[in-house]
């Protein structure tokens, strides 16, 4: 039987009905979660609800130690032995069951009485991976992902943008965020922090053309850092869907300014231009002026 089809509807509902009948959870605010199919996120999930009811098959060894790392050692774990929703229930933390892996295809509860029950946006550029990395301000990271207009399903291709790529597959968990890194050490910084947050959308790729997106799915955003390559990208993203909307960053007023021209030739009519500047207080009670990016949004009519 394929993973795809691990978890049916009936076996939801026997799951249900047994935690109902051996714990006192109010089923009616619990997120179920199947991470047999394939680009569910367990860690992001967990971070944001109370209780989540996790299907997942045999294997993961390192499960409850990943979420240890990531912080969810208090987490609670409800459970039981076998891959029926019958016999004697457990409930352990999850740091006391780091060395333990999944050995059958079965439900769990977990609970977390810490969850935010809110989207992580704007995050702080010290929660991501150390590396190779400058990352965008956390002010700017917020507005360019409210452009993107994120939404459950959206596949999103996020170019030279990292920590984009990070909050954006964390809170699309039901579509593929594509991260291109055409930098070794910044697909290293990439892959780190995929491992991290434990985000199983996100695929990472070196390079935007018709080969390595052929087997991918079909962007419906992309965000872009302007570059030299940047004709190109649009180029092929737009064959693979003339109606792919852009978020493109650029720092560069000769680039912003020739936007219009660019996106005429694309077919990209009356884009959205912006400017925005943020200003910090700093220990000498003045404000520094960060660098003001230009954000331009358009998509074909």
């Amino acid at each position: 039987m394929e993973n795809n089809n691990l978890f049916t509807n009936a076996h939801i509902l026997l799951w249900l009905q047994y935690f109902a009948q051996n714990s006192d959870i109010d089923l009616e605010h619990v997120k179920i979660l199947d991470i047999t199919r394939k680009n569910k996120n367990l860690i992001p999930t967990v971070e944001a609800h109370r209780t989540v009811l996790v299907f997942t098959e045999a294997g993961h060894p390192d499960i409850f130690y990943r979420m240890f790392h990531a912080g969810l050692g208090d987490c609670t774990v409800i459970y039981n032995e076998g891959s029926e929703p019958t016999g004697e229930i457990k409930q352990d933390k999850v740091y006391d069951m780091i060395t333990r892996g999944i050995n059958a295809s079965a439900g769990m509860l977990i609970l977390n009485p810490n969850a935010r029950n809110t989207i992580k946006f704007g995050m702080r550029n010290r929660d991501f991976a150390s590396g190779s990395v400058h990352y965008v301000g956390s002010e700017i990271r917020s507005i360019l992902l409210s452009k993107m207009q994120i939404s459950e399903g959206k596949n999103l291709c996020v170019i030279s943008g990292e920590s984009i790529a990070v909050e954006a597959a964390i809170m699309n968990g039901e579509g593929t965020v594509i991260a291109v890194e055409y930098n070794h050490r910044d697909r290293q910084t990439m892959e780190e922090n995929v491992a991290q947050f434990g985000l199983n959308n996100v695929v990472i790729i070196d390079h935007v053309d018709e080969e390595s997106m052929k087997d991918l799915p079909i962007p419906d955003v992309t965000m872009l850092v302007a570059s030299a390559s940047m004709e190109q990208e649009m180029e092929c993203l737009l064959k693979l869907n003339p109606q792919i909307e852009f978020v493109i960053y650029t720092l560069d007023f000769k680039v912003a300014a020739g936007m219009i021209d660019l996106c005429k030739k694309f077919s990209i009519k009356d884009p959205d231009i912006i400017q925005v500047c943020v200003s910090k207080l700093n220990s000498k009670n003045a404000f520094e002026i960060q660098p003001a990016p230009w954000i331009i949004t358009g998509a074909v009519e």
